[in-house]
């Protein structure tokens, strides 16, 4: 049976469990996002992930507890946190067990708690590199993204510049954030893609076209947010109507949908508790029948 998905007729899916970044990193489709792991200021979610957790140990057993449950692809960046979501990471995990990847970014900085300013200088972003090796304990990132793309400055030079670390041995693949098909097409004209992270969920969809392209060139889609917010929390919503039905949470229900939307799609959600970590990997189990995808896929 066939849904209509981003404005394309594609078949639904069942969850497939391993996916190759690049080609030859096998993960888990179900990573996590180490970012609400930081702390921060305030209470708005801009200022947050701005400083290292008030309870380390506490953050240290759900990324311990993660690994336990199965998942290998855990994603940070060195701008959580100013580079103490990396140090989190390495405390907790190394010596990293095999097959764990772990995935970084680099080229946003954070003068304050409340800016996230993409820096796209070619020096700049192999010295961050150099300081993720450093702090995540590695002669080798298994996955580098750039962060954000530096309007400032040519993509070219951002991407020419993980070229080099990745032709140093230094980065095993290279990943983007938040990116256009155009863009990730200028960039594969430098060297090859192995990813992309965006925000994308059941409730939030406008990245199909990027999926589509991801998915026609067997390029990783790392989905953040990938729970949403506002209608899937409703007790009456189409969300929760499908969970009922298949004896799940609507977080569960969220993830699930993402795991059929396509195989390249991993989801990442974040959490800084145990419990909400157990119920999420839950969803690997979850089938989601061809009509109830297709309503989810519909009603959102």
């Amino acid at each position: 049976m066939d849904e209509k998905i981003g404005g394309t007729a594609q078949p639904v899916r069942m969850s497939e469990e391993i996916f190759r970044i690049g080609g030859d990193l096998p993960v888990h489709r179900l990573g996590f996002g180490a970012m609400r792991l930081s702390d921060g200021p305030g209470p708005s979610s801009r200022s947050l992930v701005w400083s290292a957790p008030q309870d380390p140990a506490r953050a240290q057993a759900v990324l311990r507890r993660a690994v336990e449950l199965g998942v290998d692809l855990i994603d940070t960046a060195d701008a959580y946190g100013v580079g103490a979501n990396e140090e989190l990471v390495a405390s907790a995990l190394r010596p990293y067990p095999d097959p764990v990847v772990i995935s970084t970014k680099v080229g946003v900085v954070r003068p304050a708690p409340t800016e996230w300013v993409p820096m796209g200088n070619p020096e700049y972003l192999k010295q961050q590199a150099e300081l993720s090796l450093r702090r995540l304990g590695v002669e080798q990132l298994d996955l580098l993204f750039l962060h954000r793309i530096d309007p400032k400055v040519p993509l070219a030079d951002q991407i020419g510049a993980f070229k080099e670390l990745q032709a140093a041995g230094k980065v095993r693949h290279i990943g983007l954030s938040e990116v256009s098909v155009e863009e990730i097409e200028e960039a594969e004209r430098i060297t090859p893609v192995a990813a992309v992270q965006s925000l994308y969920n059941v409730a939030d969809r406008g990245n199909e076209s990027v999926i589509d392209h991801c998915a026609a060139r067997g390029i990783a889609f790392l989905a953040y947010f990938p729970l949403a917010i506002g209608a899937h929390a409703l007790d009456d919503g189409p969300l929760a109507e499908v969970a009922r039905k298949i004896g799940a949470t609507p977080a569960q229900t969220a993830l699930a949908w993402l795991l059929h939307r396509h195989p390249c799609v991993l989801p990442i959600p974040g959490t800084a508790l145990i419990t909400h970590l157990e119920e999420n990997q839950a969803a690997l189990d979850i089938e989601l029948t061809p009509e109830q995808f297709g309503r989810l896929s519909e009603t959102f």
